[in-house]
């Protein structure tokens, strides 16, 4: 193998080829799917068990990231390597589960032994490949035909268009599968707690403060100008004791009533009908709604929006991720 130096437009004419034909190659599968993907659908949702996918070299790292994505979207789902299925993996196995097979060829040798036991147990079987008339797919109970398209390389070898390919249609069967159950963010939220997703999930009660600034609307804004300063939120509720919340009281009110503040009451200083939030909805809607708003805070009101019981700040998003 010798490497000579290529002119920097070769290059980007490689990676573009690829990526069309990478792209041709899913347009003819979108144009490829039918009864066979609504069958695996619904196969796997009859199951009672989990969905157990397993795929040899590149078709297994593809398997493994099919697996992944089933699970964190509600369908109960792991890997199995087909070699280790040989020595004793198969036990992981249920009578109740539903394998799922990828192989491009059909034909791999590794999962003869998992083909044998599946079909031994009567475990229903669904196999992704793209010969007809494979092995693999004349042994599935639900056979999905890839359509064959030359790989991505010239020497046509190299697993592209086709990892692509099923990577693709994994997806499709967890996205069908995921509206099929009804999974909603806040399902998506117990799976994936970390990173930026898991931050975004993230609920406004999870995040807001208990210890309300809040005075009653016949406060003396001499009074509720230090109750602002000591919470230091930048912003004061206005309500009557155990009533709704009536107004809120910014920076702006203040600037806006600079020459008399100190003779007025908090109801006569307030901005009256306040943005809330409820404190089931996520922060990322809360932050963007203070964004639309232009505003920093918001209080956190009981669904039939009688009670306050926490605010909201935006430092509060921006250090738990949410932005």
């Amino acid at each position: 193998m010798t490497s000579s130096a290529i002119n920097p437009n070769d290059i980007l004419s490689i990676g573009k080829r690829v990526v069309a034909r990478e792209a041709q190659a899913l347009s003819a599968l979108h144009l490829a799917l039918g009864a066979e993907f609504t069958q695996t659908v619904q196969t796997i949702l009859a199951s009672k068990g989990r969905v157990i996918v397993s795929g040899m070299g590149k078709s297994g790292h593809i398997a493994r990231k099919i697996a992944a994505t089933f699970a964190s979207t509600g369908t109960l789902a792991h890997y199995v390597h087909p070699a280790e299925a040989s020595h004793g993996d198969l036990g992981m196995i249920g009578s109740d589960d539903v394998v799922m097979v990828l192989s491009n060829s059909g034909e791999t040798a590794e999962l003869s032994d998992l083909l044998a036991h599946v079909a031994r147990f009567s475990i229903p079987m669904i196999g992704i490949a793209s010969r007809a008339g494979s092995t693999l797919l004349e042994r599935a109970d639900v056979a999905l035909l890839m359509p064959q398209i030359p790989e991505a390389c010239d020497l046509g070898l190299v697993p592209t268009t086709s990892t692509t390919m099923m990577l693709a249609l994994g997806d499709a069967i967890a996205i069908a599968l995921m509206e099929n159950r009804h999974f909603t963010p806040e399902n998506f939220g117990i799976f994936h707690p970390g990173g930026k997703l898991g931050a975004k999930l993230i609920k406004v009660k999870a995040l807001m403060h208990s210890d309300l600034p809040l005075v009653g609307p016949t406060t003396p804004m001499s009074q509720a100008l230090l109750d602002m300063t000591r919470f230091g939120f930048g912003v004061l509720g206005v309500q009557e004791p155990g009533g709704p919340l009536l107004g809120v009281i910014t920076d702006g009110d203040l600037r806006r009533h600079m020459q008399r503040l100190l003779s007025l009451t908090a109801q006569e200083v307030m901005t009256k009908n306040p943005a809330t939030i409820s404190p089931n909805d996520l922060a990322a809607k809360a932050l963007c709604l203070m964004q639309a708003k232009k505003i920093t805070a918001l209080f956190v009101r009981t669904v039939d929006h009688e009670e306050v019981i926490g605010l909201l700040h935006i430092h509060d998003c921006l250090r738990a991720g949410v932005a």
